[in-house]
């Protein structure tokens, strides 16, 4: 019985590791913090910290770190991935800017990990379903994001 605990753990441990990666990749665009001391703040202030009663998930540091390195080391190539999966009146730059760092984390999971690209879609929705409950974010991502998979990695599908 232990051995079926312990695989869900994994999964939601690097579920919240993507959901770090946005919002330390949101952070750094928003205050111009290096990759190095938002990697750090989040790796010793966040993963687990407790906030009003509510505890935080510990994250998958090192999906985290791979996420957020691959993100940031490959931003130009994932935002022209993401402009070409954009309608042309949309470009990234007028995205909402955590859906940009969301679309930057996908895109770095896509382009430049193992994780398979259904996985990688379906965990990114569920990120922008987090950030935005009722709106209709988690729709418009699903569909970029589609489009991005299919591009990045079309024998998948």
């Amino acid at each position: 019985m232990t051995s079926n605990t312990a695989k869900p753990d994994k999964k939601q441990m690097k579920s919240a590791a993507r959901l770090y990666a946005v919002q330390a990749l949101f952070q750094m665009e928003a205050s111009g913090q290096t990759v190095e001391s938002i990697r750090r703040e989040f790796e010793t202030h966040r993963f687990g910290a407790i906030y009003d009663g509510d505890e935080m998930a510990e994250g998958n540091v090192d999906h985290f770190r791979a996420v957020v390195d691959h993100a940031v080391n490959f931003q130009a190539m994932i935002d022209q991935m993401t402009d070409r999966a954009l309608v042309a009146k949309w470009p990234i730059d007028r995205i909402d800017p955590v859906i940009r760092a969301l679309f930057r984390a996908a895109g770095a999971e896509l382009t430049q990990m193992v994780t398979p690209p259904k996985v990688t879609i379906n965990e990114y929705v569920d990120v922008a379903k987090a950030f935005f409950p009722e709106g209709k974010e988690s729709k418009f991502v699903n569909a970029v994001l589609d489009h991005m998979a299919r591009e990045a990695n079309p024998e998948a599908f």
